[in-house]
């Protein structure tokens, strides 16, 4: 059966006056490796995080379940000074999310993580896709793989990851949002690039962008002109998007986001509550915890019965 956007809701139809509740999966979860703590030394407050840590987390949350999105790209991250032996500490770090995520089976499922750009990208995903524990998705992160959809190579690259993804039914969660480092060009027509050239590679998964689009805040304003490209297709009903999504993480907490509560809200609706995925990234290096960034959500102008669907819902690799 092919798996659309209304396969998300859980909770079936829920009157206006439905009371928010805590969410019932975590959709977009980071665990930090003593690999990849020394790796980002100097950044301030990143700790290690085990699953242990994480469940403990989500349980002060009342939170059952989280999506585990591998962080194994940063070892190919171009932004930081070259590794020996990179494809190794790739695997390494895949492979240790892989044994946390196997301690919590009920609770974790882990996404391999990867640099599309890189010659070993493909066979890493074949690997991961016969890894029990990490087979569910793939998380992309195109900030820190520089990824630049302007470059006609790179897309044809990441046609080739979108459809290994699709092939072995693995979901991908994107961070979409090119380089703020390097300053790479973001916005509309990246958004078109990514909607008529990369969905098309993957048509029979879910593709989850993170963060709404952008890179965990909505300061930016090349982060609302691209997702506008998807708002439109949204209400065009593009066959393109129908197995897209969104995670919200990052959104509320963050940056100047009481000052833009009105303009949040107005784009969340405009995707549609059904499309949303409740998520609140990392908790370290500054990250709320899921508790607080679920507390900073509630505090958006939206409704009781928008809470409560946006809560309950629960993408299809999590079913």
């Amino acid at each position: 059966m092919r798996l659309t956007v209304a396969t998300l809701v859980l909770a079936g139809v829920v009157g206006q006056s439905a009371e928010p509740v805590a969410p019932v999966a975590d959709q977009h979860q980071h665990l930090f490796s003593p690999s990849v703590v020394a790796l980002a030394a100097g950044a301030p407050g990143v700790e290690v995080v085990d699953a242990a840590q994480l469940v403990a987390l989500l349980d002060a949350a009342a939170i059952r379940r989280a999506a585990v999105l591998s962080v194994a790209y940063m070892f190919a991250n171009p932004n930081r000074p070259a590794v020996d032996d990179e494809y190794a500490k790739v695997r390494a770090e895949n492979d240790w999310t892989s044994a946390q995520v196997a301690r919590f089976p009920d609770r974790l499922r882990g996404f391999c993580g990867v640099n599309p750009l890189k010659e070993y990208a493909v066979d890493e995903i074949a690997r991961c896709a016969k890894d029990p524990s990490l087979r569910t998705g793939l998380k992309l992160h195109f900030g820190n793989s520089d990824v630049n959809l302007d470059e006609p190579q790179h897309v044809d690259r990441l046609r080739r990851i979108f459809g290994a993804a699709n092939q072995h039914r693995m979901a991908i969660a994107v961070h979409m949002r090119s380089s703020v480092t390097r300053q790479r060009p973001y916005g509309a027509k990246q958004a078109r690039i990514f909607l008529s050239e990369l969905l098309p590679a993957a048509p029979d998964i879910t593709v989850q962008i993170a963060h709404l689009a952008g890179a965990g805040t909505f300061d930016d304003p090349a982060v609302d002109d691209a997702l506008s490209v998807f708002t439109g297709a949204i209400a065009d009903r593009d066959p393109r998007v129908a197995h897209l999504v969104f995670d919200v993480s990052g959104i509320a907490g963050y940056g100047k986001w009481t000052e833009k509560m009105d303009l949040i809200a107005s784009r969340l609706r405009a995707i549609g509550v059904n499309r949303l995925l409740y998520g609140s990234d990392g908790a370290t290096g500054g990250g709320l915890p899921p508790r607080d960034a679920w507390a900073a959500f509630l505090k958006l102008p939206l409704t009781n019965t928008e809470f409560h669907t946006i809560a309950t819902n629960v993408a299809p690799y999590l079913q």
